[in-house]
């Protein structure tokens, strides 16, 4: 099942990939567009000519003349990687999730087909998704989202991050498209909604432990499938 049964309240995990394993993001530039759009088309309100309205705005400065701001969904963790990106979203209306799914790729590809003169979907069909059921679930897709996916891109990968983890933590909090350095270092970005379960995170030595257990597990798992 690509997107798994849902309501209001509902937890999801959600990965969408490129086309054919295309890199869904080309430069500075389109990272940049899409951590902004995952502030601006978490609305109600739909501007269709958005990008103009807010091409003089400060980064999350919303245009006077749009109304108050209702999100779509609360959005709890986010990577993007170069060839796909995963998403935590709860469900705070009903097809909430949906909608913005639809808002986001559809910007995304709209975007990339006019910047870079191509055609059709930049993304590999729907976006799959799987509702997280429990709090210690939710814990650990948490850590993968934020701390794995951005951990597996250091240079020298992440057999290298997990063995040099101090050091390599550091180098994610300069990762710049994850919520990663926002949930750890409670910067209040105005794209999260920050969880009851997840208040007692910080760069503290618990979470960094519980951390590279999860990467060490996730690692395993790697090598038994080789």
């Amino acid at each position: 099942m690509r997107v798994e049964n849902h309501t209001i309240g509902s937890i999801m995990h959600i990965v969408k990939r490129g086309a054919r394993g295309i890199d869904i993001t080309a430069d500075l530039s389109d990272r940049v567009r899409f951590k902004r759009l995952l502030f601006y088309v978490n609305d109600l309100y739909q501007d269709n000519n958005f990008g103009t309205a807010i091409d003089t705005l400060e980064f999350f400065e919303r245009p006077k003349t749009w109304p108050d701001r209702e999100p779509l969904v609360n959005i709890l963790a986010w990577t993007l990687v170069p060839n796909h990106f995963h998403l935590i979203l709860e469900e705070i209306r009903d097809s909430g999730i949906a909608k913005f799914m639809q808002r986001l790729c559809g910007s995304m590809s709209s975007h990339s087909n006019a910047k870079y003169k191509t055609s059709g979907s930049l993304f590999q069909g729907a976006y799959r998704g799987k509702v997280i059921t429990t709090d210690s679930y939710l814990r650990q897709v948490f850590c993968y989202v934020i701390i794995k996916n951005v951990f597996e891109l250091h240079p020298r990968g992440l057999n290298y991050a997990i063995k040099n983890f101090d050091a390599v933590w550091r180098w994610a909090l300069k990762y710049k498209s994850s919520s990663f350095a926002d949930s750890v270092l409670k910067t209040g970005s105005p794209i999260l909604t920050e969880h009851e379960l997840f208040k007692d995170i910080s760069d503290s030595k618990k979470f960094k432990k519980e951390a590279l257990e999860l990467l060490k597990i996730h690692q395993n798992f790697a090598e038994l499938e080789k």
